[in-house]
């Protein structure tokens, strides 16, 4: 699954941020499942990058 979103994501110049660590320990949680309070920094710095991707790709889309 993670595979796809990345080639979707990259097919469509969105930005995708790797990290080994985050990957090896997201990928042991199973998808419906509520996030462990011990992992809330690590969905922390993700949502923090979408945010600085979003902006940044809203400032180009405006100078466009």
């Amino acid at each position: 699954m993670a595979e796809k979103i990345i080639e979707i994501a990259r097919r469509h110049d969105i930005p995708v941020r790797e990290d080994r660590a985050l990957v090896e320990i997201l990928s042991r949680l199973d998808i419906d499942r509520q996030i462990p309070p011990e992992l809330y920094r690590a969905v922390a710095e993700i949502l923090a990058f979408v945010y600085s991707a979003n902006e940044k790709y809203r400032e180009e889309k405006g100078r466009a």
